[in-house]
Order: C-alpha cells, then structure tokens, then sequence
C-alpha cells in the first residue's frame, strides 16, 4: 500500500474514532465538506498545512496519518502498558526477568 492510500486509511478511521463526519471535520478545518470526501476517496490531497490542522483537531501527531496499521499497533501497546500499571512491583519484577531471560 502506497502512503497516499495509507493516509486516507487512517485519515478515515481517526475522524471515525473521533466521532466526526466528513462534513463536521470540513467546519473544523474551515474548508468544504465536498473537499474531505474527495481526500477520503483519492481524488485530492491535503496541503501540509491542512494535515497539521486536521491531526490537531484529531489530536493525533500529523505523522501517524502515514504509519501503516498505526491505530492497531498503538492500542495494543497502550492495552500492555495500562496492564503492567496494575501490576504489582513484584509481578512487574518476574515479567522483566523473565523477558531478559529470552
């Protein structure tokens, strides 16, 4: 998958987590509606400018919209460390020894 085709991936699936329509991140971005749908199918492609402003209204660092499968492997890294959180000191202990161990 090429970076212009990871972008509109990710581009889809942040403004969907973040609860936006196309029309909705448009306002934010103070461009029209008709021009993040032809983003989101190909047809056009952010100016820079325009991709800092949506990944500040999306919250996310404008460089993730180019990672590939970057939500996935980014939750699972937030699953495992809000695990080891809960942990206790001890447990935390045997699960270092036994990864140095490998």
């Amino acid at each position: 998958m090429d970076l212009k085709h990871i972008f509109i991936k990710n581009l889809k699936k942040f403004r969907v987590e973040n609860g936006l329509s196309q029309m909705k991140l448009a306002e934010l971005c103070n461009t029209a509606p008709s021009y993040i749908g032809e983003i989101e199918i190909g047809r056009r492609f952010p100016s820079w400018k325009l991709i800092d402003k949506i990944g500040q209204i999306l919250k996310i660092e404008p460089y993730r919209f180019f990672i590939s499968n970057v939500c996935e492997k980014q939750d699972d890294l937030e699953e495992i460390i809000n695990y080891l959180i809960k942990l206790s000191e001890r447990e935390r202990f045997y699960i270092i020894n036994r990864l140095s161990a490998s």
